[in-house]
């Protein structure tokens, strides 16, 4: 008896040493997942989950020092609302309804009144936009919604982007700089980032900024709508339709969440380093094949699938040929000019963007 038992504890230990093995295996695959090496730069966010975080960049709009990447970490929560900033989910632009098949004739009424208003009296420009601009709320055609918008954008290339400020405009108003008055501190009184200022001003640097003189300010903040389906960003000042970019998406299986997100407080950089997990190299602006383009736009998830999510952004990119498709690892494309456009105009935390299918 006492040998048949010996024998059965020498089994049961050789198959207990088995177990431990097998689980060293295990924790050590583990460890090595959890705490592998990292490199510096922001990176589209990828399949599983993996994000990273961005470093900021200076009033004064100047590319910051190089971003360190973060290990990844769970995601936290969305914050609460701040003292003196919108309720997550405010301030947003009006949906778009669907486009239907056949004309609305309520709308095309609007576009031909609008039209014969803005030739026979151009100074009740703001009058025409604000009609073109409700018309959007309303049911339409695939192309009436086409036209809507190109009227929009054209009314905007002066009421918005030209040097005069017209009559009854609530959007934009005029300042003149006292002693002592920083453009940036201008631009954040009026929820508008300080560039897109000196864009409308023709400043060429904050700092020529002179007492006395008199600017065109703009009351903001802008908001985007991103259509997944369209592969268009739509920019709004307030609820006001401003233009239309073709932009790059997320491919299949790196989907661009759909939701409510904000620009990130800090989260504006001007060629930041880049750092792409799947081939884990870093890129800088100054390499042949930097990827990001011109501005890089962090954003962060506040409602819907993007709720808690970072590492998503809106920058340009080295491949204009992909813009219109899905091809990017969850971040929105933009060509070169309207990323830095879109950078000119979306003020941090203020700013939301609503991906939709």
């Amino acid at each position: 008896m006492a040998r048949v038992s010996l024998k059965r504890m020498h089994g049961q230990l050789r198959a207990n040493s088995l177990y431990l093995i097998v689980a060293l295996v295990v924790f050590g695959a583990v460890v090595f997942v959890l705490f592998r090496g990292s490199s510096p730069g922001p990176s589209e966010a990828a399949t599983g989950g993996t994000v990273r975080d961005v470093n900021s960049v200076s009033d004064s709009g100047q590319a910051a020092p190089a971003p360190t990447e973060m290990q990844p970490q769970p995601q936290p929560a969305p914050p609460g609302p701040v003292a003196g900033q919108p309720p997550a989910g405010s301030g947003s632009p009006v949906a778009v309804p669907a486009a239907q098949a056949q004309p609305n004739p309520e709308v095309a009424a609007i576009q031909a009144e609008a039209a014969a208003l803005l030739k026979s009296q151009p100074g009740r420009l703001i009058e025409v936009r604000d009609k073109l601009n409700s018309a959007l709320k309303m049911p339409m055609s695939a192309q009436q919604l086409q036209t809507v918008k190109e009227q929009l954008s054209k009314a905007a290339d002066d009421w918005l982007f030209g040097p005069a400020v017209f009559a009854g405009d609530t959007l934009c108003d005029t300042y003149t700089v006292k002693p002592g008055d920083l453009l940036q501190v201008i631009g954040r009184r009026h929820k508008v980032p300080h560039e897109i200022l000196m864009q409308i001003n023709s400043i060429s640097r904050p700092e020529s900024l002179q007492a006395g003189r008199t600017i065109k300010v703009i009351n903001g903040p802008f908001h985007a709508k991103v259509y997944r389906s369209a592969f268009t960003l739509d920019l709004y000042l307030q609820d006001t339709f401003v233009r239309s970019f073709k932009v790059g998406l997320g491919a299949p299986g790196t989907e661009t969440p759909t939701g409510l997100w904000r620009v990130k407080e800090s989260g504006k950089l001007i060629q930041p380093p880049w750092y792409d997990k799947r081939t884990n190299r870093t890129y800088r602006a100054t390499d042949p094949d930097y990827p990001l383009g011109s501005r890089w736009i962090a954003l962060e998830g506040m409602e819907g699938e993007a709720k808690g999510q970072t590492g998503f952004a809106i920058h340009g990119t080295k491949a204009p040929d992909q813009i219109g498709t899905a091809a990017s690892q969850g971040c929105i494309r933009m060509y070169n000019g309207e990323a830095v456009l879109t950078y000119n105009a979306m003020f941090p935390v203020y700013s939301k963007v609503e991906i939709l299918p």
